[in-house]
């Protein structure tokens, strides 16, 4: 065997090898690359700065369907639409009838003011969203959690606190009443005690933020999917908080 041929197999080799750790190992998701946890980060802030600064680009949306919109709003009247063609749109949906590849888990709350799709500036298929008031987590978010780590090989989870949290501030109020809230809104009331008692003489976005904390290290200490990948760096778990006056994000971690 020649050196060429030597130089080739081990050429061969190592991009097969890269393969396998670059691709997903779930056998219906094993030709998606995945996204490292770094560029997921980056196309996170890429997003919302695009957010910020009114240049959306509305990635995997229909452009006529957004100009329809525009043209029977008066709010979104004279707004400028970049993205895809009807047809592009329609191709997009198509693909993601087989599979999604998500890129990034976005725990947030339900506030309709902080839609991750919109915050972030992204499109069908690229966030993986779990929605609750107080962006708390119970055992069927963290199973649909593990569910987008394990099989769809997403690799960065970001916890989405925001300013002024309604969840958040009914519970402090609750808790310094030593009252209880009605029905089922007590849950999240309990859920968000920690960060209440943490920060008994801090004001509301203080107790905001100590609830992102609490929430990052739960799903950070998870058993037996989330911790081993945390501790070994394959996946990050991190921290954010969202303005409802300027519109951007910040990643306190």
């Amino acid at each position: 065997m020649t050196k060429t041929h030597i130089a080739l197999l081990v050429l061969t080799a190592g991009v097969l090898s890269s393969s396998q750790v670059a691709y997903g190992a779930d056998p219906a998701h094993a030709d998606q690359p995945i996204v490292p946890a770094a560029e997921a980060m980056s196309r996170l802030e890429a997003g919302n700065q695009r957010y910020t600064s009114g240049n959306q680009q509305h990635p995997h949306e229909s452009s006529e369907e957004r100009a329809y919109v525009a043209a029977n709003s008066y709010e979104n009247a004279g707004m400028i639409f970049l993205g895809m063609t009807a047809a592009e749109a329609a191709k997009r949906r198509a693909e993601l009838t087989k599979s999604q590849h998500p890129f990034a888990i976005i725990v947030s709350c339900s506030d309709s003011r902080v839609p991750p799709e919109l915050v972030f500036d992204q499109g069908l298929g690229d966030l993986f969203v779990l929605r609750v008031a107080g962006n708390v987590i119970d055992d069927h978010s963290l199973g649909s959690i593990e569910y987008a780590v394990d099989h769809l090989a997403v690799r960065l989870i970001v916890v989405l606190g925001h300013q002024r949290c309604g969840a958040v501030k009914a519970a402090k109020e609750t808790i310094a009443a030593k009252g209880k809230a009605p029905a089922h809104i007590q849950s999240l009331v309990m859920a968000i005690q920690p960060a209440v008692e943490a920060t008994v003489n801090g004001d509301l976005e203080a107790t905001v933020k100590a609830n992102v904390k609490d929430v990052v290290q739960a799903l950070r200490s998870s058993t037996p999917i989330l911790k081993p990948k945390v501790d070994s760096g394959e996946l990050k778990v991190l921290g954010a908080y969202y303005s409802l006056d300027t519109g951007s994000v910040t990643f306190p971690d």
